[in-house]
């Protein structure tokens, strides 16, 4: 009898658990969750200096990529890819001359990407992403603070979950080759602002 039931204990906690890591393996797959960017409700946008006199505002209409979140463990990342030449001031002669070899290269340099390697959660939500952006060839630190972040699921047009964010950044142009009239007293630095909508990819 002895015999049985101990091997009743075993054949028990032997099911307990392989059950156990069934379980743990579905929780791990659920809690992260990967998201494919939106284009059509994505738009990184920039401030720059123009000559100490104004603030010249321009945008990309282009940009793909996958943010995958694990909201459990509070960790997330991207890797986010705009195209070059989608550049817009919304005025077609200054787009065409951002466009040109003195100042994206664009024929050389078709892709700026971001790679966030990691991100920091506040009461559940990021709120700043650590990463690299490579721009015209130079790839260099920069964070992302994340200002709002809010999610719908299900989503009444999606019919899954969307999430959406609007980021900043600020850095210098020199530090990536981009030089354009900094010579004629043009100020290097940018603020990149983002809004970004992402769409949860079922497996």
């Amino acid at each position: 009898m002895k015999q049985q039931l101990t091997q009743k204990t075993i054949t028990g906690l032997a099911a307990g658990c392989v059950s156990a890591l069934i379980c743990a393996s579905v929780g791990v797959v659920h809690a992260q969750t990967t998201f494919r960017v939106d284009p059509s409700h994505t738009f990184p946008s920039f401030e720059a200096d123009h000559m100490g006199l104004s603030l010249w505002r321009g945008r990309f209409n282009k940009t793909s990529g996958v943010i995958v979140l694990d909201r459990q463990k509070q960790t997330g990342t991207m890797d986010i890819v705009i195209a070059a030449d989608s550049i817009d001031f919304g005025w077609p002669k200054m787009t065409e001359h951002a466009k040109a070899a003195d100042m994206f290269n664009v024929e050389k340099f078709p892709q700026i990407r971001y790679v966030g390697k990691s991100m920091t959660f506040e009461n559940g939500k990021p709120v700043a992403v650590d990463g690299e952006l490579t721009l015209m060839g130079v790839t260099r630190p920069v964070p992302l603070k994340i200002k709002a972040f809010n999610c719908i699921d299900p989503h009444p047009f999606s019919k899954t979950e969307v999430c959406g964010a609007d980021a900043e950044a600020e850095f210098k142009r020199t530090d990536f080759g981009l030089d354009y009239a900094v010579a004629r007293g043009f100020k290097p630095e940018v603020k990149v602002l983002i809004s970004v909508e992402a769409v949860k990819q079922t497996p």
